[in-house]
C-alpha cells in the first residue's frame, strides 16, 4: 500500500496540513492552483461585495467548470488516440498487403526474366542452325 504523505500548505494567507498518497510536491501544487484560482477569482469585479456562501458557490463553480473542461479534453484525447490506432492497424495491413504484392510482382519478374532467357537461347540456337544449314535470306529491297 502506498505511503500516505503529509505538507504544509499556504492557501489563502493560511497554513494548513493536509495529507494524502500522492507526493508532497503535488499536495504543494494542489494548494498553489487553489491559491491562483482565488486570485483570479477575487479580481472579478463585485466579488468582495458576495457573502461568504456566494464565494464558496463561486469558487465551486470555477472548480467544477475546470474539472469539466478537463474531463473533456481528456475524452477528446482518447478518442483521437483511438482514431490514430485504428489508423496506425489500417496501415500496418495496408503495408503488409503491399510487400505480398511486391513479393508477388518480383516472382513474376524473375518468371519472365527466366523465359526471356529461355527464348533468347532458342533463338540463338535456331540462329546457329540456320547458319550451319546455309539457308539463303531474302534480300530486302529498297
Amino acid at each position: 500500500m502506498a505511503k500516505k504523505n503529509t505538507a504544509e500548505v499556504l492557501i489563502n494567507g493560511k497554513i494548513y496540513m493536509i495529507s494524502g498518497y500522492e507526493s508532497t510536491s503535488y499536495l504543494h501544487s494542489v494548494a498553489s492552483y487553489l491559491n491562483e484560482m482565488e486570485e483570479e477569482i477575487s479580481r472579478t469585479e463585485g466579488y468582495r461585495r458576495l457573502a461568504v456562501e456566494e464565494k464558496q458557490l463561486l469558487k465551486n463553480m470555477n472548480l467544477a467548470d475546470a474539472y469539466f473542461k478537463e474531463r473533456e479534453a481528456k475524452e477528446q484525447l482518447e478518442q483521437e488516440a483511438e482514431h490514430k490506432d485504428k489508423e496506425i492497424y489500417s496501415l500496418k495491413h495496408d503495408l503488409i498487403d503491399a510487400r505480398m504484392e511486391k513479393d508477388r510482382l518480383l516472382s513474376r519478374i524473375q518468371e519472365l526474366e527466366t523465359q526471356l532467357l529461355e527464348e533468347q537461347k532458342r533463338q540463338n540456337r535456331l540462329s546457329q542452325s540456320a547458319s550451319h544449314r546455309k539457308i539463303p535470306r531474302p534480300e530486302q529491297k529498297l
